[in-house]
């Protein structure tokens, strides 16, 4: 699936919030707050810290780390699409922006 568009990656992000909503709603009686979310995010990105650690050998991990590097990476870019969504920004919008001004900056 590398030719998803962004749109689509949005699309199927927010869809999967929806369903997480459910859930929380059936175990906790409310919704996580966005603090709760960047809260996951972050946990999640530490845990692609951990595992690129070990994916370079420099943390000792045992199994082949690949798979769950992968996993994280993507729910990771998840997360960042869903905290944009419930912050009222523009995911998109905001990649693009900062691929430009970056790219100003270094001169390309």
């Amino acid at each position: 699936m590398k030719d998803m568009k962004f749109d689509e990656l949005v699309a199927r992000a927010k869809e999967i919030r929806h369903l997480y909503h459910q859930l929380e709603r059936a175990h906790h009686t409310t919704e996580w707050t966005v603090e709760e979310d960047a809260l996951a995010f972050l946990t999640d990105a530490g845990l692609v810290g951990r595992l690129t650690m070990a994916q370079q050998g420099r943390w000792p991990k045992g199994a082949e780390t690949i798979p769950e590097l992968k996993h994280k990476l993507g729910e990771c870019i998840w997360w960042l699409t869903i905290l944009a969504d419930r912050m009222d920004i523009d995911i998109q919008e905001a990649t693009e922006n900062f691929l430009t001004k970056t790219e100003k900056l270094l001169g390309k």
